[in-house]
Formats: structure tokens, C-alpha cells, sequence
């Protein structure tokens, strides 16, 4: 037999073999990955099966939804009490305000005086931002009784009261740089820090900017339809 012949036969058988290696190689590949997919697959539907039936998926939503209801129950509460809002009050009716409120931040001010008008616009923004905190004013000249019980002997002055109880105060503004163009965010820091309103989520800062936004749009109306 010619030797040429025969390697070239072994040759060909070899080549042969590996070739139908590979194929049974890629072939059982394919069959893995399939066979992992439809695993996959499979594993999904049942996930979201298990899902849907969770019940400790639905205590959670359930909870959440409670939270949320509670949540606007105590909203609608603090604003029938006058909260989200600057407002003034009367000497006669200083003594229900600050025992209404858990919390609550009266200015006492003198309408001539240009330092109180500054306190005012500054109380007057966060008002709306801190629900849970009622925000009111007092006329000092009005309120001779309440000023000398207090102490009170600068203005303007900024009594924080808890349950009724007159806590902390703001005395002119020696807490906040003694200067008169101190920013919004200042006060608020101060405030936070002596614990009369709350630092405010990233969510519920952005709702309460579009409740401010929405406020002064309905401001913007009314006052053209009223000229």
C-alpha cells in the first residue's frame, strides 16, 4: 500500500474525529443553554407567581396603605387647627393656640418695627413646609399680659412652645448671624436643631415645593381676577 495513501487516510480520519468532537461539544452546549433558559424562565413565572400571592407582600402594601391614610388624617387634623398657614392671633385666643398644637411657633412682633416684618416674611415661607407645626404671630402692643408672664423685652421674639410650654425662644436675631439679610434655610436649621419642625424628607420637600408653587399660582389668579 502506498504510504502517502495511508497517512493521508489517517489524516483524513483524524480530522474526521475531531470535527464530530466539536459537533457533539457544540451540540451539548446548546442543549445546556437551552436547558438553562427555559430553567430561567420557568423560575420566573413562578416568582411572580409566588409574588402575587405573598401574603407577606400584601401585609407590607397593606401597611403602607394604612400609613398613607393615617398620614392624611393627621394632615386634615393639623390644618383644621390652623396649621400650614401664618397666622395672627388675639391675646384672647393666644391660650388655645399654643395648648392646641403639640407644637408651636409664635413671633411676637410690633408692626413698626422693620426686624419683625423680616422675621415675618422668613416664618411666613416655612409655615407650609412644616405642617405638623404651628406657625402663628402676636401683636405685643395687643398683648400686655402675655408679654410681661414671658419675659419678653426684645423684638422681635420667637417663644417655641411643646404641649403648651413655652420651651426655647429666638431673642432678635443673635442665633441667626445678627445680621437682617440671613436666609430662609438658616432659620429653619436653628428651628430643626431645637426641634420644633422636622427635617424634611427629599420626596416630601419636593411635594411641599409644588404645594408653594401651586399656592402661588392660585394667589396669581385670584389677584388678576380681582383687579
Amino acid at each position: 500500500m502506498d504510504p502517502n495513501a495511508v497517512k493521508s487516510t489517517l489524516s483524513n480520519l483524524a480530522f474526521g474525529n475531531v470535527m464530530a468532537a466539536a459537533a457533539r461539544d457544540y451540540q451539548k452546549e446548546v442543549l445546556a443553554q437551552e436547558k438553562t433558559q427555559a430553567s430561567s424562565s420557568v423560575n420566573e413565572e413562578v416568582d411572580l407567581d409566588e409574588l402575587m400571592d405573598d401574603p407577606e407582600l400584601e401585609k407590607m402594601h397593606a401597611d403602607r396603605i394604612a400609613a398613607l391614610k393615617k398620614e392624611a388624617e393627621k394632615r386634615e387634623e393639623w390644618k383644621k387647627k390652623g396649621h400650614g398657614e401664618y397666622r395672627e392671633t388675639t391675646e384672647g385666643d393666644f391660650l388655645g393656640e399654643v395648648t392646641g398644637s403639640e407644637k408651636v411657633i409664635c413671633h411676637f412682633y410690633h408692626k413698626e418695627f422693620y426686624r419683625c416684618k423680616i422675621m415675618d416674611k422668613h416664618l411666613r415661607s416655612l409655615a407650609p413646609k412644616h405642617i405638623d407645626t404651628k406657625f402663628i404671630k402676636l401683636d405685643a402692643e395687643n398683648a400686655p399680659f402675655f408679654v410681661a408672664k414671658l419675659k419678653i423685652q426684645t423684638l422681635p421674639c420667637v417663644i417655641l412652645f411643646r404641649q403648651g410650654i413655652a420651651v426655647d425662644r429666638l431673642v432678635g436675631f443673635q442665633d441667626l448671624g445678627v445680621k437682617d439679610d440671613f436666609a430662609t434655610n438658616t432659620l429653619e436649621a436653628l428651628l430643626i436643631k431645637k426641634g420644633l419642625i422636622n427635617q424634611k424628607k427629599e420626596d416630601e420637600a419636593d411635594e411641599d415645593d409644588e404645594n408653594s408653587r401651586r399656592t402661588v399660582r392660585s394667589s396669581v389668579i385670584v389677584g388678576s381676577d380681582s383687579d
